[in-house]
């Protein structure tokens, strides 16, 4: 499986599914799943939250609608917005959960971002590292091609630089 961080803004990605950092509410606000539910130009954020809620470190998953993939993957890293923060076995959970239900979709291709880290207040470099090593002990079927993608040049560089030896095993 190819695993690679990429700069850029998730919402504008290509991918089979692209991976929502949600609360346990599924309600879709900022950081993430505003672009997400900005750029899906449709009725994304009620379609999530007639899905939920969920339990901390479940999925979820909708239509993508107009963005450019067959599915959306609501990862609950985190409680419902102001409840708390996200943990490292929530965040390891949801990104194992989303990577599981890809695989059952059939999804070759996956964009994921930095899950519970930023509005959820869990460490970016030490959730780069949960997320990394969740991504290369998955041992996939189908999906062939993980992409981590980081906003901003400073999370890039720190997911980099977290994901650094992961990434060189599997290319």
């Amino acid at each position: 499986m190819q695993f690679e961080v990429i700069q850029g803004d998730i919402a504008e990605q290509t991918a089979d599914c692209l991976v929502n950092a949600a609360g346990t509410s599924l309600r879709m606000g900022s950081g993430v799943a505003g672009a997400l539910r900005r750029r899906a130009n449709g009725p994304i954020n009620d379609a999530a939250m007639e899905t939920g809620p969920i339990e901390l470190g479940a999925v979820a998953v909708t239509d993508a609608f107009d963005l450019d993939a067959e599915y959306v993957i609501h990862a609950a890293a985190m409680p419902h917005y102001g409840d708390g923060q996200a943990t490292a076995e929530s965040i390891e959970s949801a990104t194992r959960n989303a990577l599981e239900r890809a695989e059952k979709l059939g999804c070759e291709s996956m964009g994921i971002p930095a899950l519970g880290c930023g509005v959820a207040g869990f460490p970016l470099r030490d959730g780069a590292e949960i997320i990394g090593s969740t991504i290369a002990a998955f041992e996939p079927d189908v999906l062939q091609d993980v992409r981590f993608i980081a906003y901003s040049d400073s999370e890039y560089e720190t997911v980099v630089a977290a994901t650094e030896s992961l990434r060189e095993r599997h290319g």
